[in-house]
């Protein structure tokens, strides 16, 4: 069993910001804020659950190319958003997820070390579910595909049948991080073939509770494990309306493809 190095986060205190519905260009802009401030020090480390106000494609910061298709296309009568995010990776479709992000720092330089340590949480909030997750294997041949879950990288998390369940990616400067990603619940094949042109099984989730208590369920879990893999004292507190409006301000339409 690999040995991970465990930083000193035990005498952090964290913040826990309670899920959050809201559009993907504000989910955008409220990482990369959160990301900002704890820069500077003026924020604490951060974990935080937030679902898309409709289906949204994001994509990766340094992805210059998309299908044009993609800005054409409605879901349950509203126009698919499309939005930048701060951190790289391929494409992503926000339909039938729960996105998950960590804002810390005084983590390894080495990345693939770092994300490591941040999925433990992941790892060990799935388990207590009944799922075992292991870390994809994929090359450097995924930067050609434009779906992000088409491949599962070092980065990733996968089931026991190599389907991938979250892909996740960073963001880092000044020895922080920003690492978020999206967890496959229950996505919509026909949305994906549209989006994608292709098919791809959704993740089997035979032992999670149906959907009105999916997602406190696994909130609640994966909440749980980051507690106790990180260790430290746990404040919850949503983000305020000054927080919000100085988000707003600062970004306006940051995040968005034009």
């Amino acid at each position: 069993m690999m040995t991970i190095y465990k930083p000193n986060l035990q005498s952090k205190v964290w913040r826990l910001i309670p899920v959050l519905k809201a559009s993907g260009y504000l989910q955008m802009a409220i990482d990369h804020w959160l990301f900002q401030q704890h820069q500077q020090g003026k924020h604490p480390p951060t974990l935080r659950f937030y679902l898309w106000e409709t289906a949204t494609i994001s994509l990766g910061y340094h992805q210059k190319h998309w299908p044009e298709h993609w800005q054409q296309l409605t879901w349950q009568n509203q126009p698919l958003e499309l939005v930048k995010r701060p951190t790289g990776g391929r494409a992503v479709l926000h339909q039938g997820d729960l996105t998950y992000a960590v804002i810390t720092s005084e983590l390894p330089e080495n990345r693939r070390v770092a994300y490591q340590i941040l999925c433990q949480f992941l790892i060990a909030g799935w388990r207590s579910l009944g799922y075992e997750l292991q870390y994809g294997t994929a090359g450097r041949g995924y930067i050609h595909n434009p779906n992000c879950f088409a491949t599962a990288t070092a980065a990733d998390l996968v089931l026991s049948d190599g389907t991938k369940l979250i892909g996740s990616a960073q963001l880092r400067g000044n020895r922080t991080i920003l690492q978020h990603g999206s967890i496959r619940l229950t996505p919509d094949a026909e949305l994906f073939r549209q989006v994608f042109g292709l098919e791809m099984p959704a993740p089997i989730l035979t032992a999670l509770p149906p959907a009105e208590a999916l997602i406190p369920t696994v909130i609640g879990a994966l909440t749980a494990a980051a507690r106790s893999c990180f260790g430290g004292e746990w404040v919850i507190k949503p983000l305020s309306d000054t927080e919000l409006e100085t988000i707003v301000q600062q970004y306006s339409t940051h995040w968005q493809v034009s």
